[in-house]
């Protein structure tokens, strides 16, 4: 059984080995669809009320990893202030490399979510992208961003994995996994580590950090005992996810400088055209709980 110091040295040495391509292999980048992006999906999460429109002063983000939320959300115009906290150091550097070719000013902190380094009150955002499902303590967590939020504040995290969402993305990854050896034959890529497959030990660190899958009662739940107020779960991407899962698996089978600029492309077009899908005809009409990602927020009481 993992502890829960093993599980944090799994996190800090995955992370640090998926910094330096995480951002290729994410597609992540900081021009007007990465911002329209990031701030789409914390508009999604914060509901009606959406984003403020004089944006956010002070804001901290948990699992800040190389950066797309806070630098995106900065450059937006949709926070002033941005304290991005990780506890992979190597994640933090690649942020910080980024911050500075952008321009911008982050203050970067190591540390876990569950104990965070700041004062009571000090923040009107916590957020983050696909970080809850690594955290062991998410009790502690939920507690820790309360105490940092100021009165009125508010939480946010995106790209939670479901617990159906989660079941349901295994089939495309499965099917990508079979069908790899012919892709990678038509495209002229060869095998990435020679047999196909993604480097060892990231392959086998991510079987130990991926804690959790969730339904939407229990991030409320969670939500809730921290002493929130207000608070909604909604789910976000389904068939953008499916073909998604598919194309990633292929592509982290293969040497990723052999991998032809027009299947990114291919790829990126069509994960935006199934998103715009999701968005308008199914995230109105279905459960949250069938969606690949699951969405929270909620608001400090006053």
């Amino acid at each position: 059984m993992q502890t829960a110091e093993t599980i944090r040295e799994a996190n800090v040495r995955y992370h640090d080995l998926a910094a330096e391509h995480y951002d290729s292999k994410w597609g992540i980048g900081y021009d007007a669809v990465g911002q329209a992006q990031v701030s789409g999906k914390l508009g999604k999460a914060l509901g009606p009320a959406g984003l403020p429109a004089g944006g956010f002063d002070r804001a901290l983000e948990i699992g800040a990893g190389t950066g797309y939320f806070t630098l995106n959300l900065m450059r937006a115009g949709v926070i002033r202030s941005g304290v991005a906290s990780d506890i992979s150091p190597g994640m933090l550097r690649a942020l910080s490399a980024s911050a500075g070719e952008l321009g911008l000013s982050v203050e970067t902190v190591a540390c876990e979510a569950s104990a965070l380094p700041f004062s009571d009150d000090a923040f009107d955002l916590v957020f983050g992208h696909a970080v809850l499902h690594h955290l062991p303590d998410l009790a502690g967590a939920f507690r820790e961003f309360r105490r940092v939020l100021r009165p009125g504040g508010v939480v946010a995290f995106c790209g939670e994995p479901s617990s159906h969402g989660d079941r349901i993305a295994s089939v495309p990854k499965r099917c990508a996994l079979a069908v790899a050896p012919l892709w990678r034959a038509l495209l002229g890529a060869s095998s990435r580590n020679g047999n196909g497959t993604a480097p060892a030990e990231e392959d086998r660190l991510e079987q130990v950090v991926d804690l959790h899958a969730f339904t939407p009662g229990d991030l409320s739940t969670h939500a809730a005992a921290a002493g929130f107020a207000d608070v909604r779960v909604c789910g976000e991407e389904l068939a953008a996810s499916l073909f998604g899962w598919a194309n990633r698996t292929l592509e982290a089978t293969a040497e990723p400088s052999e991998v032809p600029w027009a299947w990114r492309v291919y790829a990126y077009r069509g994960y935006l055209l199934l998103q715009r899908l999701d968005r308008s005809l199914l995230e109105p009409r279905l459960p949250a709980a069938l969606f690949y990602n699951l969405l929270v927020s909620a608001r400090a009481p006053a």
